[in-house]
């Protein structure tokens, strides 16, 4: 996995509410792009995929570099009644055929790896025809923001990681289809030092929420683009509203995982420490994890949370949430 970026936290903007009407209230120029409205906005609308094309072809190979998208159902059924669907953020299709998943992960989930593979054997399955076939498919790409850092990584700086099929020579075996990870909170360039198309992409996703006016360095016109699409003020009566409530999902969410991590990380190691071994402590961890996972889970029923949101958000099957009641 090749490194793209350096390191940095991950900044996100805590909204205040009106004491008098208990309303929520938007502070700040310009969304959050992290909340689901606010990713929809600059990146599932037909009058912005222009931002969507660009931010892409600085992930993308040169040899599938793209001029054009179609938006596609992001709801993709299974071959039958009985199989498993799949929702996804955002589903795209170029002209000459590639399929784009793009996926924005707000809460870490112990199998982001394998939800991963398995929605991009969707856009696999649906290349199949009717009758006779040669078996011919065209590049399918997963691209998933991350608002965590996977385990596995932590002790590295790389943001971006580009996974292939590779034979035991490290030689790519399948050049069609590439999982895209961007684990954002280890980003850290600041303005002065931002050098690439791709550096401001993810700066100016970084730091948006707190942006009073238009860095010196993000004037090409995509990018001025993207803070028109952005800016709070522009928003109608409804579009307002949407937000509003998708601020609200995104704090508490934040909130909740917040303060769950905290506590099973103390759970964890107390319990690893009582085992008095080595192993004792990753036991103790591991633990940790899965209580933190539940007790995401369980707060966010409380708070009305859909079960088939919470499954995506946290990894556990409906029957464990059901259970969780």
């Amino acid at each position: 996995m090749a490194a793209c970026w350096s390191a940095s936290q991950f900044l996100f903007i805590l909204p205040g509410t009106d004491p008098d009407n208990h309303k929520l209230m938007i502070h700040g120029k310009y969304l959050n792009p992290f909340t689901d409205f606010g990713f929809k906005k600059l990146f599932g609308s037909e009058p912005n995929k222009d931002l969507l094309i660009d931010f892409l072809n600085q992930l993308l190979p040169p040899q599938h570099q793209i001029q054009d998208l179609t938006y596609a159902r992001n709801e993709q059924m299974g071959r039958n009644e009985f199989d498993r669907r799949a929702v996804f953020d955002l589903f795209c299709t170029s002209p000459s055929g590639e399929r784009f998943i793009v996926e924005m992960q707000r809460a870490k989930q112990n199998y982001f790896k394998d939800r991963s593979v398995f929605y991009a054997t969707f856009p696999i399955q649906e290349q199949a025809p009717r009758g006779d076939w040669d078996y011919k498919l065209t590049p399918v790409y997963l691209v998933g923001i991350l608002d965590f850092v996977f385990a596995e990584d932590a002790g590295d700086t790389e943001v971006c990681h580009r996974v292939q099929l590779k034979d035991q020579l490290n030689r790519v075996f399948y050049e069609k289809l590439m999982l895209i990870y961007l684990e954002m909170p280890k980003f850290s360039k600041t303005e002065e030092e931002l050098e690439t198309a791709f550096d401001k992409w993810l700066y100016v996703l970084k730091h948006l929420p707190e942006l009073t006016s238009r860095p010196a360095k993000l004037q090409e016109k995509v990018f001025l683009r993207l803070f028109d699409a952005a800016e709070i003020g522009r928003f109608n009566r409804a579009e307002r509203a949407q937000y509003e409530e998708s601020l609200k999902v995104y704090r508490d969410l934040k909130n909740v995982i917040d303060t769950a991590a905290q506590e099973a990380e103390v759970r964890g190691i107390t319990k690893g420490v009582e085992i008095g071994r080595a192993e004792g402590v990753e036991i103790g961890r591991a633990e940790g994890e899965r209580k933190k996972t539940q007790e995401i889970a369980r707060q966010l029923l409380q708070q009305g949370m859909p079960p088939d949101l919470i499954a995506g958000i946290t990894g556990l099957s409906k029957q464990e949430i059901e259970a969780l009641r």
